[in-house]
């Protein structure tokens, strides 16, 4: 099978890809922002595309219903760092196969990408429900901490991110810990996907 993945966050996304191709059964195709995944769709065809919610380009659920006509009949679903159980019924109402948190393992992510190919509706709601809202989780991080974010999405190591604050790189280190832990987040990498599609600069 064939699956077009677009998410504007690199690291994501070359992950997943790479990930999901390991299994044998599926070949990726990517793009890095909405406008790419439409002209991919333009030329080729796939049995399943997974949008990025936050992507530039994408314009919430608008672009959902875009890429939906773009490529009547191909099923379309939206990935999310913002586990909203209403974002993801909004999503599923206006048309997606599915709703799927950037939480997911790799194994459930291969399982909800087969799932949703072959015709199912896949949002785990239980575990949407379950979720913090965004706003306030980053309400619960410090001045500090929210500095030491904006390090993280902007890519610098936790050496650069000292050098910058002026502090000890073992005070970053506890930083991202705490706010990796506020945040629910499994690794910077998450951190940033969290910031990112939580609205922080």
């Amino acid at each position: 099978m064939r699956l077009l993945l677009a998410d504007d966050h690199d690291l994501f996304r070359e992950a997943i890809a790479a990930m999901v191709e390991a299994d044998g059964a599926i070949k990726v195709v990517t793009a890095s922002d909405f406008d790419g995944a439409l002209q991919i769709l333009q030329g080729a065809t796939f049995d399943l595309v997974l949008l990025d919610y936050a992507m530039p380009g994408m314009n919430g659920l608008a672009g959902l219903d875009a890429a939906r006509a773009a490529a009547p009949g191909t099923p379309v679903a939206v990935i999310s760092g913002t586990t909203r159980r209403d974002l993801a019924e909004e999503a599923l109402a206006r048309g997606a196969v599915g709703f799927v948190p950037k939480t997911l393992g790799v194994r459930a992510m291969i399982a909800a990408v087969k799932r949703m190919a072959g015709g199912e509706t896949f949002a785990p709601l239980t575990m949407l429900e379950l979720a913090p809202e965004l706003g306030s989780q980053l309400d619960e991080l410090t001045r500090r901490e929210l500095e030491v974010l904006q390090g993280i999405c902007a890519g610098k190591s936790n050496k650069e991110i000292a050098r910058d604050l002026d502090v000890q790189e073992v005070t970053i280190k506890l930083h991202v810990k705490t706010l990796s832990r506020k945040l629910g987040a499994k690794n910077r990498t998450h951190a940033a996907m969290i910031a990112r599609d939580a609205g922080l600069e």
